[in-house]
């Protein structure tokens, strides 16, 4: 409608042609252009496809004395159009269609009306490439944010949806009173099956083991693939333990049962571990966690088995209640300490810094899994607390090296939790922590996970800003165990992306990474 209110016409419209197929009518300025748009599509002919063909404009100043268009001349005239100006809507050397100016009175546009259409038509083409680039992108992101959340063999949940499911799972049982189990699989011996057979089997197989176990499922239940021959089920509104036990025993039937694959009969079985939860203060990493230690034990029992743990056992709850209650004076008592991975140029072979992980060794339980501790510093709201002393012990000790490191300078990379990163004031933390230590921040690397990005992003954004603007490094740490989206490396200011290890450790077996 704009076109019409700036050049000499009474109506507009605007046609997409895609070789080898029929136009596709766009838009148009009023009912009018609507119509001679759909004769053209309709008859396979006029001006509008001409244009397309011919790659230049097509001028027809008066339709009833031209013969170029016998289909479409006689209904358009009957309609009410007179005269027609067409010009072809560019891209590079082809065309995407075509733009048509309609006058109900005959004589032709002077040749500054034409040249200003033809760059009117420019406009309208880039207009229409950018809306199917962004279309593009949006199918892309949408594709590859479902992908982020499955398993791209089996097309089963995979670790990310699961735990989400679990979280809430957990909070129900709560209030309900009822409790979730987790059933945690391994195939016994997949390896062996790799071996025998080749991937391209065993890749089958897993797919055939998924179709069995999603079979077994009640309405309501999930089961997911992990990494490689794992797969985790998660049954909900448990009324009693007894209930899974029968569960367990169909999948260890099913999966025992002959597969035949491309003419080939394979024979497997499944160690199976299970973990309750309920109306205590269990996380949904520990389910899996003691879910997955529950199968290792089935495992060393000889596989073919299943192992229990009962998260709602009064003599666990109290380890966790007591850990939680241990951590507020743990690095008072000195039970905090820093542990150091060293990170080593390649070609030189020279440690060019380090990485700080935060260890806990209890009293009396030993060594606590830093995962756990990590949970149970958020859950009690100490971790703002245990992450400065982190990051300080870090920075002292970056110093202690130092001086034995002559001219060469000594990186370290410190861990940081996306609650951590989003309550209270992160990067004044930050900045008072360098200042006090005396560390240069260009030698301090921060390591997030896209969880940062996933709870709060709008906020994430204004921190890590805010920590940039200190000067340290940011790396996103585990990548590809989440959401995986590229659009974080370009909306949010990382300068290091750290690979998680399932993306990258069976690279020379899978002969998809070969071939791109």
């Amino acid at each position: 409608m704009r076109i019409v209110d700036v050049l000499p016409i009474t109506a507009a419209g605007v046609t997409l042609i895609s070789a080898g197929s029929d136009p596709r009518y766009i838009a148009a300025s009023d009912p009018s252009a609507l119509c001679y748009e759909r004769l053209q599509s309709e008859m396979g002919e006029g001006p509008c496809i001409a244009a397309y063909e011919l790659g230049e404009a097509v001028a027809v100043p008066d339709l009833h004395k031209d013969g170029r268009f016998p289909r479409f001349a006689p209904p358009a005239l009957k309609a009410g159009l007179a005269a027609v100006f067409t010009f072809p809507l560019r891209d590079s050397d082809s065309q995407l269609g075509a733009l048509d100016l309609y006058r109900k009175t005959v004589g032709p546009l002077d040749a500054e009306a034409m040249a200003a259409a033809q760059t009117l038509a420019d406009v309208a083409a880039s207009y229409l490439l950018n809306a199917r680039a962004r279309e593009d992108l949006r199918e892309s992101s949408e594709l590859a944010r479902q992908s982020s959340l499955h398993d791209a063999l089996t097309g089963l949940p995979n670790r990310t949806p699961l735990v989400e499911r679990l979280d809430h799972a957990i909070l129900r049982c709560r209030r309900s009173g009822k409790m979730v189990a987790v059933l945690y699989a391994d195939l016994d011996r997949f390896k062996s099956i790799n071996d025998s057979y080749g991937h391209h089997v065993g890749d089958l197989l897993l797919v055939a083991v998924a179709d069995r176990l999603t079979g077994l499922l009640r309405p309501g239940d999930t089961v997911a693939g992990l990494a490689g021959d794992e797969f985790v089920v998660m049954c909900e509104d448990l009324d009693d333990a007894a209930q899974v036990e029968p569960l367990a025993d169909r999948i260890g039937a099913a999966l025992s049962a002959p597969f035949v694959l491309l003419g080939v009969e394979v024979r497997l079985s499944a160690s199976v571990g299970i973990a309750f939860a309920g109306q205590g203060g269990e996380l949904s990493e520990q389910v899996l966690q003691d879910a997955d230690t529950a199968m290792y034990d089935a495992k060393r029992g000889g596989g073919a088995r299943h192992g229990i743990i009962d998260l709602r056992e009064e003599s666990l709850s109290s380890v966790r209640a007591g850990l939680n209650r241990d951590l507020g004076g743990a690095w008072a008592r000195d039970e905090l300490w820093t542990e150091y991975q060293p990170i080593v140029d390649i070609h030189s072979g020279y440690i060019v810094g380090v990485e700080a992980l935060l260890r806990w060794t209890h009293p009396n339980h030993g060594v606590v899994p830093a995962e756990l501790a990590v949970a149970l510093a958020e859950q009690a709201g100490l971790i703002a607390d245990i992450g400065r002393w982190v990051l300080e012990q870090a920075c002292l000790d970056r110093q202690r090296w130092q001086m034995h490191a002559g001219r060469r300078a000594i990186e370290i990379s410190v861990n940081v939790s996306a609650q951590q990163v989003l309550e209270g004031d992160f990067a004044s933390t930050v900045a008072s922590v360098l200042a006090d230590t005396h560390t240069d921040p260009r030698l301090v690397t921060l390591d997030v996970t896209e969880t940062v990005f996933l709870n709060d992003a709008a906020r994430a954004l204004v921190v890590l800003d805010d920590l940039k603007s200190i000067g340290v490094m940011l790396a996103l740490d585990d990548f590809g165990i989440g959401f995986s989206s590229l659009s974080y490396l370009k909306q949010f200011p990382v300068d290091t992306v750290k690979v998680d290890r399932g993306f990258v450790e069976d690279a020379e077996h899978d002969p998809q990474v070969g071939s791109s």
